[in-house]
């Protein structure tokens, strides 16, 4: 074993492991096989190093104690992993053998292998539940269709345990191996294009959006649309400490999984995350009605087609009040839902969507006129464009509050608040970042709600009516660039230079060329 991993090893280590897959299997697959030996590999290092611990100190214990002492332990211990019995030379239980990392990377040569890692995954989840209940239920190592033939996926598979095997993950902290999870989603994003957007949200993205919504001590946070819960995460990071509540809900059983498994590698493993779909079978219920949460936060897909609109009218919970959103763009399905589930008088929502929600007309210029008339909307920031892996297109934040709403403690305020940050960025050669100092920027604005030139304004429901409820940037926000102005005079001056240097060369061209005895 070698010396305990450092951030960068444990990156470079897994990103490596990926070798094995790639030209074989596509990255929107592998990713799963890879994410699952990281989570493995890191329980087992970590209940490993406990049990050594503790049985060192019972090495003296008489063996019936001992036993039972290593039985409580594998009852504490919140890494649970399927237990055998180890026996010394006169037959005493002296420790447990691990159907964990170890026991498969023993028998990485097996015909068998592929089954072999199933049964210990599925031992984990057992002694897990509900932790970790089905979050390997749509990852099969012995699968045919994703990795091959059995010679070539049992190559493959013994490739990735000696891979990881190089890695001592025991003593590093919990929440650098969540990192490296969320580093290896954003890899994954870059590699899988398009099928990405169904589970990563670029992480400055994901910041700018948390800070948006302000999560605070005590609040309930959710994501309805949560992927593999990297936003959620950064919205649980903008609290101090730890008192808060994560829910997501997310439709893909094999993103879902990774959710609850980035949950649990970040020590959030209380966050409830459910499966299904959020617009036409929302699960985080109380009673008869949705849970309402006090900060709600979402990069749901951008104008999802054949959301559900053919339900929507005879919604239970009445989340369409203001109008069905059309059948193929569910932007506002998203966004209605959004707002149903914050926490009346207080409630505040942070989305990411397509400019197209600020302009298009027909019932989402309805809908989009009575949230305004309503007070809710409070900020609008533009992004750069090709901040996603998975489109180029610039997109947009509308943040909302319910303590806008009448009666509450900011129902005084009527403007809204407009920032283009469509220049803030990075450029990349693929895809533009968000920088630090482009998020400070954008929240010194926000938070003093201030008018800078060419970059925010605060406009009044009167402005944004004479608008016709259109919230295009371009119409608040004036990013015109005056051209500089020109001396004529001065240029006309330099031409004039310009033609008599020319000249001169000329002559002496035509001297040289003559000494030559060249005809000019």
């Amino acid at each position: 074993m070698d010396t305990p991993a450092r951030p960068e090893d444990i990156r470079n280590a897994v990103w490596s492991a990926c070798d094995t897959f790639r030209g074989a299997v596509d990255a929107d697959q592998y990713k799963n096989y890879v994410l699952a030996f990281l989570f493995l590999k890191y329980i087992s290092d970590v209940w490993k190093s406990h049990a050594v611990q503790h049985l060192e100190r019972l090495k003296d214990t008489p063996a019936e104690m001992r036993e039972l002492r290593v039985t409580r332990l594998m009852e504490r211990e919140r890494f649970k992993l399927k237990q055998f019995e180890q026996r010394d030379r006169a037959g005493e239980v002296i420790d447990t053998f691990l159907g964990d990392f170890y026991s498969l990377h023993e028998r990485r040569a097996a015909d068998n292998i592929g089954e072999l890692i199933n049964e210990v995954l599925e031992s984990i989840e057992e002694a897990n539940d509900p932790k970790l209940k089905g979050v390997f239920r749509n990852i099969d190592f012995n699968s045919e269709s994703n990795l091959g033939q059995t010679k070539d996926r049992n190559r493959r598979l013994k490739t990735l345990l000696e891979d990881f095997a190089k890695l001592d993950l025991s003593e590093v902290r919990e929440e650098l191996i969540g990192d490296a999870y969320i580093f290896l989603i954003e890899r994954f994003a870059s590699e899988a294009g398009k099928k990405a957007g169904e589970f990563f949200t670029p992480r400055k993205v994901s910041e700018l959006v948390a800070k948006l919504a302000g999560p605070k001590s005590g609040d309930r946070i959710c994501d309805p649309a949560c992927g593999s819960g990297s936003l959620l995460i950064r919205a649980g990071e903008e609290v101090s400490g730890d008192n808060f509540r994560l829910y997501g809900q997310e439709s893909n059983g094999q993103t879902r999984a990774l959710a609850r498994m980035n949950m649990f590698l970040h020590g959030l493993d209380a966050a409830d995350i459910k499966w299904g779909d959020t617009l036409n079978g929302p699960q985080l219920i109380e009673g008869d009605h949705l849970m309402r949460f006090d900060v709600v936060v979402a990069n749901p897909p951008f104008s999802l087609d054949k959301w559900g609109a053919e339900n929507a009218a005879a919604d239970p919970y009445r989340r369409f009040t203001r109008g069905v959103p059309p059948k193929s763009k569910g932007d506002y399905a998203f966004i209605l839902h959004m707002l149903a589930t914050a926490r009346p008088g207080e409630g505040r929502v942070s989305v990411v969507a397509p400019h197209g929600v600020l302009f298009r007309g027909g019932a989402e210029g309805r809908i989009r006129e009575s949230i305004v008339r309503d007070n809710l909307l409070d900020v609008v920031v533009g992004l750069p464009a090709q901040l996603f892996p998975t489109t180029g297109i610039p997109v947009c934040i509308m943040v909302f509050d319910r303590a806008r709403e009448s009666g509450s403690k900011r129902d005084h305020e009527r403007d809204v608040l407009f920032i283009d940050a469509s220049r803030s960025f990075e450029a990349g050669k693929k895809q533009n970042h968000l920088r630090d100092s482009d998020i400070a920027e954008i929240m010194r604005v926000r938070d003093g709600r201030l008018e800078v030139e060419r970059f925010s304004h605060r406009a009044s429901l009167e402005e944004i009516e004479e608008n016709g409820f259109n919230l295009n940037i371009p119409r608040y926000v004036d990013t015109f660039e005056p051209e500089p102005e020109i001396d004529i005079q001065a240029v006309q001056n330099e031409i004039r230079d310009l033609e008599r240097q020319l000249a001169e060369n000329r002559e002496q061209m035509n001297r040289y060329l003559k000494e030559l005895g060249i005809d000019v």
